[in-house]
Formats: C-alpha cells, sequence, structure tokens
C-alpha cells in the first residue's frame, strides 16, 4: 500500500459502508439486497467489503446496534446527575428527537428488518430496550409521581413511536424546527391522561359459515406472515396451515406476492369502509376523531392491516405495488386533510407529520403484546390518537 493511499482511505470506511448498507435496505428490505449491491453503492470491490463485515447479515447488526449505542448515550446523559431533575425528560426528548431526524434508517431498519438479525442480537437489543424504557418510565413518574408504572411504560412506547414515525415517511421540514415539533408531540403524549372505561370490550364477530377454500388459503397466509414475515414463509407451509397441498394453494393465488396483494387490497377495503362511516359526521372534529377511533378498532380486529405494513418490503409487480401505495397515500391524505381544516395554522408539512406520528403510535402498540393486552387498551390507543392529533 503507498504512502498516498494511506492518507486517502477514510478512517471510518466501516461507517461509510454500513451507512450506504443501510440506505439500500430501507429502500429495498434486507432479502432485496446483496454484497455486491452494497460494494457496487460504494464504489469498493467484494473482496474489500468482507474485509469489515463478514456478511450482508453482519452490516445489519452493525447498523442497528450502532443506533442503540447512540440512543443509550442519550439517555445515559440525559439522565445523568448532571441534568436537574426538573429538566431530564426534555433533555432526553431533544436527544432522542434529534437522532430520529438525522438518522431516520436506523428505526426503519429496526422495524422492519429487524427479524433477519441474529437471535442473539435480537435478544440483545430487547433487553436493552427493556432497560432503557425503565430508566424513561423512571424519569416520566418522577414528573408524574401520582401515575401507575404501567402507565408510565405506556406512555414511553407511545412517544417512542413518535420518533420511530420518521421512518415510514419522506416528509420532512427543517431539522430544528422538526425536531422540535417530534418534542412537542412526544410530550404531549406524555403528558396525556389515560381512560378507565366501563364499558365492555366490543365481541368478536360472529362466524356465518365455513368460509372459501380462497378465503381459507388467505386468512392462513394472513395469519403465517405475520408470525414469521412474509420471507420465511413458503407457499407449502400456507398449503398446510390451510390443510391442502402447497400446489394446490396456486390454484387461488399464482405466487406469494400475489396473496400479499390481496391481503393490502383487503387492508385498504377495511379501511376505506370504516373511514367513510366516520367521515359521516356534523364536522370536521368530530369527523377526525371518528377516523382516530375507526382506525384503532380497524388495527385491532383485522390482521390484515398490520401484515400489509410489509407491502412495500415484498417483491411484486410494480403496477400492483403502485396501486396499494396510492391507496395508503389516499388514506393519509383524508387524515391530512381534516387536521388541517380543524388546525389551519399548522403548515401542511406539520400536520402530515403528526399525522404519521399519530399511525405510527397505533400500530406500533397494537404490535407489542406487552401493552395490548390491557384490559382497556382499545379506548387507552384511541385517546393518545386524540391527544397526538390535538382533538382530545
Amino acid at each position: 500500500m503507498t504512502d498516498v493511499e494511506r492518507t486517502t482511505r477514510p478512517r471510518d470506511r466501516k461507517a461509510q459502508l454500513a451507512a450506504v448498507a443501510a440506505e439500500l435496505f430501507r429502500a429495498r428490505g434486507f432479502p432485496g439486497v446483496g454484497i455486491k449491491d452494497i460494494a457496487d453503492a460504494a464504489g469498493v470491490t467484494g473482496p474489500a467489503l468482507y474485509r469489515h463485515f463478514a456478511d450482508k447479515q453482519a452490516i445489519l447488526a452493525y447498523v442497528v446496534l450502532s443506533g442503540f449505542e447512540d440512543l443509550e448515550t442519550a439517555t445515559a446523559e440525559a439522565l445523568s446527575d448532571s441534568v436537574q431533575p426538573s429538566d431530564q425528560l426534555e433533555s432526553l426528548l431533544r436527544r432522542l428527537a434529534t437522532q430520529a431526524v438525522e438518522r431516520r434508517e436506523i428505526a426503519a431498519l429496526w422495524r422492519w428488518e429487524g427479524r433477519h438479525l441474529p437471535k442473539e442480537d435480537q435478544r440483545e437489543i430487547a433487553r436493552r430496550s427493556a432497560l432503557a424504557l425503565t430508566a424513561w418510565s423512571k424519569a416520566l413518574l418522577a414528573r408524574r409521581p401520582d401515575l401507575p408504572g404501567e402507565d408510565a411504560e405506556l406512555l414511553c412506547w407511545a412517544a417512542l413511536s413518535v420518533f420511530g414515525s420518521v421512518s415510514v415517511h419522506h416528509t420532512s421540514v427543517a431539522r430544528r424546527r422538526f425536531a422540535a415539533l417530534l418534542v412537542e408531540l412526544a410530550l404531549d403524549v406524555l403528558n396525556a391522561t389515560l381512560p378507565s372505561p366501563s364499558t365492555p370490550p366490543v365481541p368478536p364477530a360472529l362466524s356465518l359459515g365455513t368460509p372459501s377454500r380462497r378465503e381459507q388459503v388467505l386468512a392462513e397466509a394472513t395469519a403465517l406472515f405475520a408470525q414469521r414475515g412474509f420471507h420465511d414463509v413458503s407457499m407449502e407451509d400456507i398449503g398446510a396451515a390451510a390443510g391442502i397441498a402447497g400446489p394446490s394453494v396456486y390454484r387461488h393465488f399464482p405466487s406469494k406476492a400475489a396473496l400479499m396483494v390481496a391481503i393490502g387490497h383487503r387492508a385498504a377495503d377495511r379501511l376505506a369502509l370504516a373511514a367513510e362511516r366516520a367521515l359521516q359526521a356534523p364536522d370536521e372534529h368530530t369527523a377526525l376523531r371518528r377516523l382516530a377511533e375507526s382506525y384503532v378498532h380497524t388495527i385491532l380486529h383485522t390482521p390484515e392491516l398490520l401484515v400489509s405494513f410489509s407491502a412495500d418490503r415484498v417483491t411484486m409487480p410494480d403496477r400492483d405495488k403502485a396501486d396499494l401505495l396510492r391507496v395508503q397515500r389516499d388514506y393519509v391524505a383524508q387524515w391530512v386533510t381534516l387536521l388541517s381544516a380543524v388546525r389551519p395554522s399548522l403548515p401542511p408539512r406539520e400536520a402530515k407529520i403528526t399525522v404519521h406520528a399519530a399511525l405510527t403510535i397505533a400500530n406500533d402498540l397494537a404490535r407489542t403484546r406487552r401493552v395490548a393486552a390491557r384490559p382497556h387498551f382499545a379506548a387507552e390507543l384511541t385517546t393518545l390518537l386524540h391527544t397526538v392529533l390535538d382533538v382530545a
């Protein structure tokens, strides 16, 4: 190696390569990116990449774990003895918001690609996440000593989702204002008063007969995709779950991608129907409240909705993918239009960021078994969405 090569090679080459890979993983999904893709995008050879990482999985682990290290550092610094107790919570939120804005890919990768990490890394991240959440809950309880510990945990999960929401959209504003808006939304969540409703939970819908074989296949595929992820489920798995031979599944759906397209459209139809009912309201404020309530009900009672979130990570015909994306954007646009009417002083981009924060809270908490099992979870989740939208 020449002296020129020694002086021109970046010292943080490993981090730079990981950053390139992170953007590719976020854009195409982990299974859709190969080592050659990463090397080409970074302008290096495959062997040069292997000098830093053993494989693609190691790159993902490096990116996600480095993000958690930043989160842990922010938590330790904000909650240290050097920070006044009265200022700790705001200090923590400001640090987390800044990280979320500057490193949007971290939350996206953990949210959608974390299952591709080695099991030991997944367990380590879960352990460290629990420790961080405990520290945040303790800080919140210092501010709100009358709050039950379980409620503090729920509110902290929701606040974390506010920051994670930056990973599900590309809308942006000036960085300082973006971070400040996230802090405002997270503080609203942490200051929320959770309801204690006395109404019993909604009973499950009764079946009106035996579903068709196609519906059985669709239902079993939805359940398997939810449990194991799209890429870890085969057509044979789906057939076995539906009680038929794997090849028989192809009589109803030509591919796994076709199944995901059907699931996505089924979820969209359910949301559209619920939204239509919600929008039959006397004013925009009431309509937005009902829209949030309908979303909570739909996400808690229709598994297709949670599964459809990963549709953009699935290899499917561009036409189908574009169609599903359009439907999703139209649905979000309904929320943004209503929120802008209710809060006309809120700039359009900030309205969109706010809507995504509310939707992400619902999406994340509905998949978090620890909090979703709470007896009044639907009412609590609805309250959190109303709080973020400022229509409580």
